[in-house]
């Protein structure tokens, strides 16, 4: 059985799965400052388990191909406190068209993107909808955290802070839970000053201030409650979702395309 992994495959077998129709999943992730405790890959480490795990579960039902997360994105609100690669919104914009569009001369006609930092999300969906524009394929995109939303709003996971928030208790529980040697503890405040405008507004809505579009100092709320076993509650609620996400979008896609 060829590998649901993209770079575990030749060009053949990655070919034969266009040819068979298969869905290619593109992670988009982030190398940006993480407060004072967390690594600059936090994104990337979060949004690869996702993908990794969702992926190989979604592929015994629905056929898919994982890219290799792409580990550099729109992260130009995180410069001014250093330790952050990123590109300008209108080079990812390019970026991203070209991947897809590598895609598409790869013989793919289905393509889904799936996010893990919030500065991607609204370049990934004008670039699924100018790819299904441009080309006669199928398009999707959607940030974990949206797949997920409501699994992890019944399971109270904002009892330890924002959800998904930026390098707060949600994300610092699931690096305790992926790497935990990766998390500097003793830097983890017991406090932190939130702002209550920060997802103010209703989905889809944007609010945002200079140097605090992700909270006071670069994070939006304190880490200390976060814990391994939380961690674990968390990413397993989201691998499930997306990996019915996945499953559910490709079997709406090829029905639509049945249907034409």
């Amino acid at each position: 059985m060829t590998s649901p992994f993209m770079h575990c495959c030749t060009r053949e077998e990655i070919s034969e799965l266009a040819r068979a129709g298969a869905a290619a999943v593109v992670p988009l992730a982030a190398t940006e400052q993480h407060g004072p405790h967390l690594p600059v890959s936090t994104d990337t480490i979060i949004c690869e388990h996702i993908a990794r795990a969702a992926g190989e579960r979604a592929a015994g039902q629905a056929p898919l191909l994982i890219a290799p997360v792409l580990a550099v994105g729109c992260s130009q609100h995180h410069l001014a406190f250093g330790g952050t690669l990123s590109f300008a919104s209108e080079t990812y914009l390019r970026m991203l068209r070209d991947v897809g569009e590598s895609l598409v001369a790869d013989g793919f006609r289905k393509i889904i993107f799936l996010n893990g930092h919030g500065g991607n999300e609204p370049i990934m969906h004008q670039t699924a909808s100018d790819l299904a524009v441009r080309h006669p394929i199928w398009t999707a995109s959607a940030s974990y955290w949206s797949v997920a939303g409501e699994a992890l709003r019944s399971i109270g996971a904002s009892r330890v802070g924002m959800v998904p928030g930026h390098a707060g208790g949600f994300e610092t529980a699931a690096m305790l839970a992926l790497r935990p040697e990766l998390v500097r503890r003793d830097r983890i405040p017991a406090e932190h000053v939130s702002r209550p405008w920060i997802n103010s507004g209703p989905p889809g809505a944007f609010i945002g201030r200079h140097l605090e579009l992700t909270g006071v100092d670069g994070y939006t709320d304190s880490a200390s409650r976060a814990t391994p076993e939380l961690g674990e509650l968390y990413l397993e609620t989201i691998v499930s979702s997306v990996a019915d996400w996945m499953v559910r979008t490709v079997r709406a896609m090829e029905e639509g395309e049945r249907n034409r």
